[in-house]
């Protein structure tokens, strides 16, 4: 690990110290008697620790619901990771796990990644170049193109939405789920699972 990365999660240690001396201020202020649980304390911590172990932070997840067979299935996710920390991460080795609780897909890198500019997120162009053995990237920010140009993020600003086109026997209707896991470069694997609502719109957030 680089300096930068030391220091970093130097500084995450410092935060969690913090979070725990606000969280017990807090409940004194407010008249509370009882200190937090220890369930929550746990929870807490293996949020934060969760996020400094896999250097990556999931921002936003949304899908879009397309008509068919006369049912409304989401066919495209869209999911924005965020560097915790300024470090060199190769999306290039990024490995994405799929799982709808009968069948398990394995996703690679396409090798696409483009800047939104003024295009809108799910009618981006670079959907044409991704198939659903493999995935893509929308970049919303990115000062030095490291992901556009070399496949890699390397600033705590880049940001980018990974974009997944889902086969018709992994797409979503109301009430399903979907586990999904990340394989990074670097950091250990960070597991989300993303849940299709009621389709009262096009596109929905996927929390």
């Amino acid at each position: 690990m680089n300096n930068r990365g030391g220091i970093g999660i130097s500084a995450a240690i410092l935060l969690i110290s913090f979070i725990l001396i606000s969280i017990t201020i807090a409940s004194i202020m407010t008249g509370g008697t009882t200190e937090p649980s220890e369930e929550n304390m746990d929870e807490i911590l293996d949020d934060v620790l969760d996020e400094i172990s896999t250097y990556l932070q999931i921002k936003d997840m949304m899908g879009k619901y397309y008509s068919t067979g006369g049912e409304q299935r989401i066919e495209k996710i869209a999911i924005m990771i965020k560097p915790l920390i300024s470090q060199d991460i190769d999306m290039s080795e990024l490995t994405i796990k799929l799982c709808d609780g009968n069948t398990v897909k394995m996703l690679g890198y396409s090798g696409n990644a483009e800047l939104i500019e003024s295009n809108s997120l799910f009618e981006h162009p670079v959907w044409n170049n991704i198939t659903d053995s493999n995935f893509g990237f929308v970049v919303i920010h990115d000062k030095d193109r490291s992901l556009v140009d070399y496949d890699a993020i390397n600033d705590n600003t880049d940001m980018a939405y990974i974009i997944i086109n889902l086969s018709e026997e992994f797409s979503m209707v109301k009430g399903e789920t979907m586990d999904v896991t990340l394989f990074p470069s670097t950091g250990i694997q960070k597991a989300i699972t993303l849940k299709a609502p009621l389709p009262m719109k096009q596109l929905v957030n996927l929390w």
